[in-house]
């Protein structure tokens, strides 16, 4: 919609002057988004609070896959992945300008794994049921070659072809924010929570809210606040019960951005069983391979985790053990970082593979509403599974889902996933409008009219915002994205109206962070 400039100050004002909220989520990654969206659906009065950016954390860092779960499988956890398919199912119809069907191939070479992985994704697909996107397939050494050349053909038996999802999650997070407020609600970005308001008998009544920008602080009344802030759920729950017992740990997973003269394939590839039983994953995307991931219980989370060298080893060693082309460091266009919030083990249980990657819904005592795990495939079953929590724990009357047939916004079909605005979906043809052909940066595709766009129509604040979320040139190419950032400044201090020494700031600050993207 040409429409729908979103005006942060107009929604800062709706924030602070509009008397009691029904809800207030506080967290715009994928739980607190797809939470929002459920209760402004359902009619609610709707807030959600963000104090970074949308999808800042774990939510723009993930593998990029929309996903039943085949690791969860051969775990045995049946209703996981049952949950997945249906939601990955729901969601390509709901941003089919996002989420496309997306083939894999697990190399094969033994007659045995050909067996196992065989069976094991036969059952993929029927547990997907009518929301599968394809039927598996094994298929000869000779079409596997062919399919992905890249592979090492020593001892390749054949390959099993299967059909899982792939999107683009920042993109998901910024729709989503798009939509609640289409809905009648209100997402703001840059707004920390830092304290709990309570009424005469100590139940949860508002949030105190800092605006980041303005550095000038709120009282917000609420009927019910929700915490979905991931690994930082805790630090909200403290607020709420300074002793509270620790509720997740944090789960490291990396990745690393190659370019496709390592996986030309239109096809990802898929190892299911790495030296030390973790998956690995090939994946093209924005016409670059995302290969990853790990999965590495971590101390106490960051706002921006820091890849472990074994990490960046262990991926670069697995990735040589099956490419004909065996990456090096100084091929790495960019590593990124993120965090999984799991709820903490049970003990005894140590090992991230042991944690449950389900999600769980917590009710404090005092009726602070919580939710941890979860993955960005089942967002949407997460917000209705809070919302009918919250529906009766506070007696109010059940109300119907409106989510699981609602299209995002940019809901667009017969998508080009070449043109390089795809991902705009119905938007595009504005962005085109007003392009001309310009590029900041011809080898990304990015282009004057979508840095604009991103401060109009999407709430970017930083060059951050338009360089690791708007767009993903942090993410695919480190060393490009600084060298078009100053660039980028300019481009947003006219449309902020702010002044040089912002812009130079800005930049400065950009580069210092994308550094952290980049393998010496």
């Amino acid at each position: 919609m040409k429409s729908g400039t979103i005006d942060r100050e107009q929604l800062l004002k709706q924030a602070t002057a509009a008397g009691e909220w029904d809800v207030v989520v506080i967290g715009g990654g994928a739980s607190g988004l797809g939470i929002a969206l459920e209760a402004v659906t359902r009619g609610y009065k709707t807030l959600l609070l963000e104090q970074f950016d949308f999808a800042k954390g774990t939510s723009s860092r993930s593998t990029k896959l929309v996903h039943g779960g085949v690791r969860y499988l051969a775990q045995g956890d049946i209703a996981l992945v049952r949950e997945a398919s249906i939601e990955r199912g729901l969601l390509q119809k709901n941003a089919p300008h996002l989420v496309k069907n997306q083939t894999f191939i697990v190399p094969v070479y033994s007659f045995w794994d050909r067996v196992k992985y065989t069976i094991g994704l036969k059952a993929y697909d029927w547990i997907a049921g009518r929301l599968s996107l394809g039927s598996s397939v094994f298929i000869s050494r000779k079409k596997t070659l062919e399919a992905i050349p890249d592979v090492k053909a020593k001892g390749l038996v054949g390959g099993v072809l299967y059909h899982d999802g792939q999107f683009d999650d920042s993109r998901l997070a910024l729709n989503l924010a798009q939509t609640i407020i289409e809905q009648g609600g209100v997402a703001l970005n840059y707004m920390k929570v830092t304290g709990l308001q309570k009424d005469g008998h100590q139940k949860p009544s508002g949030v105190i809210v800092e605006d980041m920008e303005h550095a000038v602080s709120y009282s917000i009344k609420a009927k019910s606040v929700i915490n979905a802030t991931g690994v930082f759920v805790d630090d909200i729950l403290r607020m709420d019960n300074p002793v509270a017992s620790k509720s997740v740990v944090a789960s490291q997973g990396i990745h690393l951005v190659l370019g496709k003269e390592f996986f030309s394939s239109p096809h990802a590839l898929m190892i299911p069983k790495t030296a030390d039983g973790r998956v690995l994953f090939a994946v093209p995307w924005h016409n670059e391979v995302v290969v990853g991931t790990t999965d590495t219980l971590v101390g106490a989370p960051s706002v921006e985790p820091r890849p472990l060298e074994k990490e960046i080893e262990f991926i670069l060693e697995t990735a040589g053990a099956y490419l004909v082309k065996k990456p090096a460091r100084g091929d790495v266009l960019s590593v990124f970082a993120g965090l999984r919030p799991l709820a903490a083990p049970k003990e005894g249980a140590q090992k991230t593979k042991e944690i449950s990657r389900s999600h769980k819904i917590m009710i404090s005592p005092d009726g602070l509403f919580t939710i941890i795990g979860g993955k960005w495939t089942t967002y949407r079953k997460m917000g209705e599974d809070m919302l009918d929590s919250v529906e009766k724990t506070l007696g109010w009357p059940k109300k119907t889902s409106q989510t699981p047939h609602l299209r995002i916004h940019g809901f667009f079909t017969g998508v080009d996933w070449n043109d390089p605005f795809y991902f705009y979906g119905s938007d595009a043809a504005y962005i085109k409008e007003k392009s001309n052909g310009h590029w900041i940066s011809e080898r990304l595709r990015i282009n004057k009219a979508q840095v604009e766009w991103a401060v109009s129509h999407e709430m970017a604040r930083t060059v951050e915002d338009v360089l690791a979320r708007r767009t993903r040139a942090l993410l695919l190419d480190a060393r490009e994205s600084i060298r078009i950032s100053a660039a980028v400044a300019s481009i947003m201090a006219r449309a902020l109206n702010k002044d040089q020494h912002w812009e130079e700031e800005e930049t400065k600050r950009f580069n210092g962070l994308a550094q952290q993207y980049i393998l010496r």
